[in-house]
């Protein structure tokens, strides 16, 4: 992979994670979403990570109390509501460790769940997890239905014409492969030509494979990419050589290779990739509707978590420490309209 960054280099790589298929069978609900159970026995003052994570997290709680000065910047009709509509792009199969169903079967746990209530804790709001199909978190921002969305979603300068940002991870993408596989990617989009490779639909990753497909095809080279509607779906396209290689996520892809490591479908990590490509680190940030006025609050109540050390624990609970940040950003560089 590439290191060649001209954005200032916010960490070093991303180590943990990614998708299992079938944890939130049965969740979705009509219309594409789903209100996920998120009674916790927090006491005040406290927030617990990692909990019910099926062994994914380090169950770890954090003294995280509100700080006035940053609620005090809260568009009126939230402070009113007293709550924080948090949405969550993880139906029907779940992500983990970024977001899925824990070890009760109902609860919604994972890496970005439990950052969007420590940032709740801080403004001093209560938080309320709706989880949606990707395609339908993005309308449920939209319409109101939803504050913010905190769902491994990346910054982009396309997305920036309906939403604000508030960054808080590093955003690397993956290629995932079979053990047995000799593909390997270093960052130079024509090791693919001829390949068969999966990514998610309506994707960032997505996008960048497009554009490598395109650039393959004027190159008279043919990149056949194909889509599949859950993670069971897609894993035995992997293992019966359907596809060659998965593009998503780093931790979610890194996660899954754990999990079968001993079995013998076992996969590996065959290349990583800036989500904003070769010459700038790509972000994830908190997602809100443009001019919703929350991003800076958002940003401020991510920092105070970063300066006062709860920041650093959240990653360490859920194995990514390596994805860490030195500050939150409001609508940082992201991934160029001429690649978003």
């Amino acid at each position: 992979m590439s290191a060649h960054f001209t954005r200032r280099s916010l960490i070093r790589g991303i180590t943990a994670a990614t998708a299992v298929a079938t944890l939130a069978t049965g969740l979705a609900a009509c219309g594409g979403d789903s209100d996920a159970a998120t009674t916790t026995s927090d006491s005040a003052g406290t927030v617990t990570v990692g909990r019910l994570s099926n062994g994914a997290a380090k169950e770890t709680t954090l003294k995280v109390s509100e700080v006035k000065s940053i609620s005090d910047q809260l568009p009126d009709a939230i402070k009113k509501s007293g709550k924080l509509v948090i949405g969550s792009g993880t139906l029907p199969s779940g992500s983990p460790p970024l977001g899925y169903v824990g070890s009760d079967q109902k609860t919604l746990t994972g890496s970005e769940v439990d950052l969007a209530r420590l940032v709740a804790a801080v403004l001093g709001l209560e938080p309320e997890v709706k989880r949606f199909t990707w395609e339908n978190l993005f309308v449920g921002i939209d319409s109101g239905k939803v504050n913010v969305g905190f769902s491994n979603i990346t910054d982009t300068e396309e997305r920036k014409r309906k939403y604000e940002f508030a960054s808080y991870r590093k955003d690397d993408l993956a290629f995932e492969t079979l053990k047995s596989s000799k593909f390997a990617f270093d960052g130079d989009y024509t090791t693919l030509a001829g390949k068969t490779v999966s990514v998610g639909a309506g994707t960032n990753q997505e996008r960048i494979l497009l554009e490598w497909q395109k650039k393959l095809q004027s190159e008279g080279k043919k990149l056949t990419i194909k889509y599949f509607q859950d993670n069971n779906s897609l894993y035995l396209a992997l293992n019966s050589g359907k596809i060659e290689a998965y593009l998503g996520p780093s931790p979610n892809l890194s996660y899954h290779v754990t999990q079968t490591a001993s079995t013998p479908n076992a996969t590996r990590i065959a290349g990583q990739y800036s989500g904003a490509g070769a010459s700038l680190q790509g972000l994830i940030a908190a997602t809100a509707k443009k001019d919703s006025g929350l991003a800076k609050p958002l940003a401020d109540a991510i920092n105070h978590l970063i300066e006062n050390g709860q920041y650093a624990k959240w990653l360490a609970a859920w194995n990514l420490s390596s994805d860490a940040v030195t500050e939150s950003e409001v609508n940082p560089p992201g991934l160029p309209l001429d690649n978003s």
